[in-house]
């Protein structure tokens, strides 16, 4: 509260790739199967693009070491400085990043995906999850068509639309408070007037 928030003031979005099926054992067969597609250059690639390292330079079972750069600074921190019992190698982020990256990663049934989901929620005080896609379409439908009717049926997931922004949606009022330091920057009354019109 000293800097003009309430701890619920902010909102905490996991990062989290789901593979769900029908059932807890068609849902790993589909996750063999999508890794079976994974091509290791271009994963290093790509995990060339989001360090800013260019891992090409190294040898497959070199230790990567810290740079300073642009690029993702929590993901070079990861792998180097927060990772003190661990020297990540090349061969390690290819093996770690295949499918799905670096955030929570969940494989199941619709009920098995619903029970990690909700321990998140309850262990770990998260507010909702920022869905990757593994394969497009396939996996967003099976979210939609599997896991959102479960997490309904649990009242864990709206089943309408709530009115208003989608600050509204989230924090439950559709502007800023005034407690909030970013309320200081508001127009006058008569200047969003202006630009609303």
């Amino acid at each position: 509260m000293e800097k003009g928030r309430r701890a619920d003031d902010v909102k905490i979005f996991l990062g989290t790739t789901i593979i769900v099926a029908s059932t807890d054992a068609e849902a790993r067969d589909r996750h063999a199967e999508y890794q079976r597609w994974v091509d290791d250059r271009g994963s290093l690639a790509l995990l060339s693009g989001w360090s800013g390292i260019d891992l090409s330079r190294y040898d497959p079972d070199e230790p990567i070491q810290h740079v300073e750069g642009n690029a993702m600074l929590s993901l070079i921190e990861s792998i180097t400085t927060r990772s003190p019992d661990r020297r990540w190698t090349v061969r390690d982020l290819v093996s770690f990043g295949q499918v799905g990256g670096r955030g929570a990663f969940i494989v199941g049934s619709p009920a098995t995906v619903a029970d990690e989901l909700q321990a998140w929620v309850e262990e770990a005080d998260i507010d909702g999850f920022n869905l990757t896609r593994v394969v497009v379409p396939e996996s967003l439908e099976a979210v939609v068509d599997l896991l959102v009717p479960e997490l309904q049926s649990r009242g864990a997931f709206k089943t309408q639309y709530a009115p208003g922004p989608l600050r509204q949606k989230i924090f439950g009022h559709p502007r800023l408070p005034a407690r909030h330091p970013a309320a200081r920057c508001r127009f006058g009354d008569a200047a969003e007037a202006r630009v609303a019109e």
